[in-house]
Order: structure tokens, then sequence, then C-alpha cells
């Protein structure tokens, strides 16, 4: 039951992030203006809104223009769907109110990082007013972590066993080495936008988890960057989008480190 009540949830928040990323271009009032159709401009009725349901229904077409709809909006609200259903299935319970802070954290991030990943696959920027807005609720939860565990007496005796030191330490680590890539470069391999993203990610995943994320990020583009050679999508020096495979990175290391770094050592172990 948790994870279809978060499934559903993550839909409409899907709904909502696709708006956001369209709002966020184009300077319009993002909570009480109705939706549009961004061809014909004519308002969408309460019924056409239904995430993925209506794309389904009127067969990815406008129902005032026939234009068609951009596949990006269901893809972002199925995402975001998946990603709330395991997050609720695995922090939430309704009889810890601690986990509801956890929850809805690890939920707000994960909408945040989401929002900023399609506004850079679309517009190739870093959308500043989620960034660091995301940035300030995650250094607040690290303090919120760390005194939580104070008072239960459950806090590490290891500086980087706190959520906030260790935070804070792998956001800085990630931010010096994109820094130092973009500075190198003159912004042609990295922007500065995706060493302040590195900082969200930090404090997102931690430390060690940012070493994976980072890891998969570079592999993941790479990967991305030669097909597109090769199909002849893109040209080598065309630009690409960088912070989609940052967050793509961070979201498998903070889902699945531990089994990936167990399959990893598994593999020097000679029976």
């Amino acid at each position: 039951m948790v994870f279809v009540i978060f499934l559903l949830l993550g839909l409409l928040v899907g709904s909502f992030l696709n708006v956001l990323v369209y709002r966020l271009r184009s300077a319009e009032e993002l909570f009480w203006d109705r939706s549009k159709c961004p061809h014909c401009q004519h308002l969408i009725r309460w019924y056409d809104n239904v995430p993925v349901l209506s794309f389904v229904i009127l067969k990815s077409r406008c129902r005032n223009c026939r234009q068609k709809i951009s596949w990006q909006y269901p893809l972002v609200e199925i995402l975001t769907g998946i990603i709330f259903a395991v997050i609720g299935q695995r922090f939430f319970s309704p009889v810890d109110f601690s986990t509801w802070i956890t929850t809805g954290y690890y939920l707000f991030i994960s909408a945040s990082l989401i929002s900023i990943a399609v506004y850079d696959w679309l517009y190739l920027e870093i959308p500043s007013e989620v960034l660091w807005l995301a940035v300030a609720v995650s250094i607040a939860f690290g303090l919120w972590a760390d005194w939580n565990a104070w008072m239960n007496f459950t806090l590490p005796v290891s500086i980087l066993g706190g959520a906030v030191y260790s935070a804070v330490f792998a956001a800085f680590f990630a931010f010096t080495f994109f820094f130092i890539l973009s500075v190198a470069s003159r912004e042609r391999w990295m922007g500065m936008g995706d060493a302040y993203l590195a900082i969200l990610l930090g404090l997102f995943v931690g430390w060690p988890k940012i070493l994976l994320a980072l890891f998969l990020a570079f592999f993941i583009g790479a990967v991305w960057g030669v097909a597109l050679v090769v199909f002849k999508k893109k040209k080598m020096k065309s630009r690409l989008p960088f912070a989609p495979f940052m967050i793509l990175g961070a979201f498998i290391a903070f889902f699945f480190y531990a089994p990936i770094i167990n399959w990893y050592f598994s593999l020097f172990i000679f029976r």
C-alpha cells in the first residue's frame, strides 16, 4: 500500500515538475496560473491533465490544436513516480515521525534533482532557484539528522559518520573536482553550473557514495556521447548536458551503493 500511495504521489509531483521546468524558463507565475498548451496557449482542462493517463487517451496530441505532446511529460511523471515509490517503501513508517521528515527530505531532493536534470537536458542550464533551495534544505536536514542521532545516542564516533560532516566533505570534494575541470578547460569541458550541482549531489549522497556517483556520471555520459557520435546525432565538438548524467549517477549510488561495491570487490576474491 505504501508503494502505491507514493507512486501516485510521484505521478502528481512529476506532472508539476513538467510545469515547473516550463515556467522557470518562460518566467511565468508558478502556482496560480492554469496549465496551457505550449503550442496554442489553450487552457488545459482538468480531465486532460491526469498524469500519464491523459497522454495515452489523447494519443500524445493536444485536444484543441492537435499538436504533438512531448514524451518528456509522461516519462518525467513515470520516473518521479517510481523514485517516490522506492523512497516511500524504503524509508517511510507511519508510526515513526522521524521517518516522515527523512522521507519528505528525500522526496523533495529527488524532485529537485529531476527538475534540474530535465531543465539542463532541454536548455543546457542549471536552474539556480531550484539548486540553491535544495542545497539549503540538504544542510538543514543534515543538522536535524545529527541532532536526532545525538538525542537518541546513535551519533557515530567517526567524524565522517555524522550526516553533516559526511555530506559537507563529499560536497567539498565534488565541487573542487568540477571547479578544477571548469577552470582548467575555461568551461569548455565543464561549466560552473556543474560544479555548483556537485555541491548538492555531495550533500545528498554523502561520503563515500559521491565517488561512485561521479564515476557512473562520467562513464554513462561517455557511453551516451560516443553513441550519439556513432549514430551521427552529434559531432565531437557538440555541447551535451552533463547534469542528467551526474544526477543519474547520484541516484544509482544512493539506491544501489552497497550491492555495486560488493559486486566490484567480489571480482578480486579468488576462490
